[in-house]
């Protein structure tokens, strides 16, 4: 780890600010959330009700796959049944191969995207490459949208990757193979945003984005990527893996520069389970952030692990049907009330760490552990208000919880259109 990590967080060393539809990445904003769709882009409906869920969930930016002449002709209507919801998310297209004659064939999904995704790895190969790359930088001009060039190590530019490794055999002492890897990310993505500024699109519409699946190797590339540039950056581990797998080596990952202060925008690229919520990769991204102290989305719910003296389950059950009860309640309370994202719940299971970790909570309760007596203190702001008894505990706790919000929290002034 970097010796330069310190304990505090630093400011991000981006000063540079792009605007993504009415989001602005970069400066002083905060890191922004981003989420993608895995919908055939082609399915109108399908799409925008993905695109809402994401929204919905907290994704600020959502990105959807635009590869086919369907698919771009799909994009307008993908946004007008975003507005009939009333979901005023900015879209991203994502271009691989054919960016440039989409964006050149389909004007309408040029001008409704609000931001283009570019892979300078798959524009084209030799003099294709600089001429279709030139014809979507200057799409982005025309419509004044602002481009992330997002290189992906598998799909690097094998050109440019041949010549970074015949300028390292050149070296005094050549870098290992990881780095030459790790170096032809960086210069890509460089060269690719300094080729951009030449055919005219401003430094202050450029994103870059460096993706790779190993932890070390993403660390190392963005703090090169820092340091050698003032863009935006967004992070992401690309593939990251299904459930603990991806939240772990994304978090673990993304938690080391945000602490270091790289990265302005994130995405936890996680595969679904079957069945499984599309939004999941929004929770886990708020949660890294919140959990960081950098924003806050959604009041935190601290929970002790249980050992032997809470063989109950009941405290367990608690602790999520509050922490679900507060994200169902959590876009009504965010419309009504100034600040409520910043309250804390502790739902502990036994007399050892209950009471005091029920103290240091806007509101704790201390369920009884194994041969405690059937009590369960409520403590608010630090002071007991209550003892809960019987079988309406979690009904009882809910409806004090719902009654803190309502009394602490100023309400918002209802204003009219």
């Amino acid at each position: 780890m970097s010796s330069e990590l310190s304990n505090s967080l630093v400011t991000r060393r981006s000063t540079r600010t792009v605007r993504i539809g009415h989001v602005n990445v970069g400066g002083d904003s905060p890191v922004v959330i981003q989420s993608m769709t895995n919908t055939d882009t082609v399915d109108v409906v399908k799409t925008a009700i993905q695109c809402a869920e994401l929204a919905r969930a907290g994704s600020e930016l959502v990105r959807i796959t635009v590869n086919t002449p369907e698919a771009a002709a799909a994009v307008p209507g993908i946004y007008e049944h975003l507005q009939r919801m009333n979901v005023d998310v900015p879209l991203i297209g994502d271009f691989h191969y054919n960016g440039h004659r989409l964006l050149s064939d389909f004007p309408e999904c040029a001008q409704m995207l609000a931001k283009y995704r570019i892979n300078p790895g798959n524009v084209g190969h030799g003099k294709k490459r600089d001429d279709q790359f030139a014809q979507m930088i200057e799409v982005a001009c025309k419509y004044d949208k602002p481009v992330r060039i997002g290189v992906n190590w598998g799909s690097l530019d094998q050109d440019l990757l041949a010549r970074i490794m015949d300028e390292n055999a050149r070296r005094p002492q050549p870098l290992d193979a990881i780095e030459v890897m790790r170096e032809a990310m960086v210069t890509s993505a460089l060269e690719s945003a300094a080729k951009a500024e030449e055919l005219g699109l401003p430094g202050g519409k450029i994103i870059l984005s460096c993706k790779v699946s190993g932890v070390q190797d993403l660390i190392a590339i963005y703090r090169e990527l820092s340091r050698r540039s003032d863009y935006p950056l967004h992070l992401g581990l690309t593939e990251a893996g299904m459930g603990s797998k991806g939240i772990v080596a994304s978090t673990a990952a993304m938690a080391v520069l945000l602490q270091e202060g790289i990265g302005d925008t994130i995405r936890v690229s996680l595969t679904p389970e079957p069945g499984g919520k599309r939004t999941q990769e929004v929770i886990v991204a708020q949660e890294m952030l919140q959990t960081m102290g950098l924003r806050a989305f959604t009041p935190m719910v601290a929970a002790c692990p249980g050992c032997g003296r809470t063989t109950s389950s009941f405290f367990q059950e608690l602790a999520q049907s509050i922490q679900d009860h507060v994200r169902e309640r959590m876009p009504q309370w965010r419309a009504e009330y100034d600040g409520v994202e910043n309250m804390t719940l502790a739902v502990m299971g036994c007399v050892v760490n209950g009471p005091g970790e029920s103290k240091h909570a806007n509101i704790g309760i201390s369920l009884p552990g194994t041969g405690e007596v059937p009590a369960a203190p409520v403590f608010e702001d630090g002071v007991k208000t209550s003892t809960l008894r019987g079988e309406n505990i979690a009904a009882e706790f809910t409806a004090i919880v719902d009654r803190y919000v309502a009394r602490t929290y100023k309400r918002k002034i209802a204003t009219r259109s």
